[in-house]
């Protein structure tokens, strides 16, 4: 048995949730529509060119969990899932999820989206384990902040060591599906590197090391 490692956005996912979340919040009222649409806008052009900061970026993407009732940001999550990740759940993914469920993988995704939003994704495609950037709480409401290290770049590594410890499992054998650039640090870790629909950057280093690029687009 063998550990299948999964990210989300732009690889079993085609889009990306973090982004698209916010663009719903603007478009819902809860936000300041243009500032907030404008800085989503910015910190996503900033995560596909290498160069985003993970601590602002959390700071402004888990603002609205502090500033509102967390019955209404739940509610606003399940129509958001509904209509905006349900239609980007690709039957690709799914299969792909299904041959490594079938060969008896244990299943993981791991993700720089926060937990509030990537939880009930991980739930529809019945993947059991999820390693994502934890939004801190305290007496039952969301502070804000970070729990924790961010499931970022590195982070990524920092964290699935510490669940590895944790499963009382390793990486041997193990396989990840990344289509970004800023998941080498965990490419580079595991058995099989495998790039999904890459970025040019991880698309020129994938090919420079051998590594197999497949697509799972429609």
């Amino acid at each position: 048995m063998a550990l299948a490692l999964f990210d989300l956005d732009n690889t079993l996912l085609a889009g990306d949730s973090d982004h698209l979340w916010g663009r719903f919040l603007a478009a819902s009222g809860i936000v300041d529509g243009a500032h907030y649409e404008r800085e989503n806008e910015r910190f996503y052009a900033e995560y596909r060119a290498g160069t985003l900061d993970i601590d602002a970026f959390q700071r402004f993407s888990l603002q609205p969990l502090r500033d509102n009732p967390r019955e209404e940001m739940e509610r606003l999550r399940k129509a958001f899932i509904t209509e905006q990740i349900e239609p980007i759940m690709q039957d690709s993914a799914r299969a792909l999820i299904a041959r490594h469920r079938d060969a008896g993988d244990t299943l993981l995704i791991i993700t720089a989206t926060n937990a509030f939003v990537t939880a009930p994704i991980a739930e529809r495609f019945c993947v059991p384990h999820l390693i994502a950037t934890n939004p801190a709480q305290s007496e039952g409401r969301y502070t804000g902040e970070v729990e924790g290290t961010p499931a970022f770049r590195e982070g990524k590594v920092l964290r699935l060591e510490a669940w590895l410890q944790e499963q009382h499992l390793d990486l041997d054998g193990s396989t990840f599906y990344s289509d970004s650039h800023n998941d080498l640090p965990l490419l580079e870790r595991v058995t099989h590197p495998v790039a999904v629909d890459p970025d040019p950057s991880l698309r020129e280093t994938a090919a420079s090391r051998g590594w197999p690029i497949i697509s799972l687009r429609s």
